[in-house]
């Protein structure tokens, strides 16, 4: 039972370690910095910002 529990406590630790050493890497790389850029980057002509084009359940013409 010992080893079990000091084997989830490693993983937990190396997984706390593993993710400040990714934001340090990420903040050192700069791709925290102009973060507006970023998220438009993924829009087109075909869907424009602010305007939503995909809906779940699909929207049927005619009923609201």
């Amino acid at each position: 039972m010992f080893l079990i529990s000091m084997i989830i406590w490693a993983t937990a630790l190396l997984g706390a370690v593993m993710t400040v050493w990714a934001l340090t890497w990420a903040i050192k790389r700069g791709e925290f910095r102009n973060l507006r850029k970023g998220a438009s980057s993924i829009f087109d002509a075909g869907e424009p910002i602010g305007r939503q084009t995909d809906f779940f359940p699909p929207v049927r013409k005619g009923v609201r």
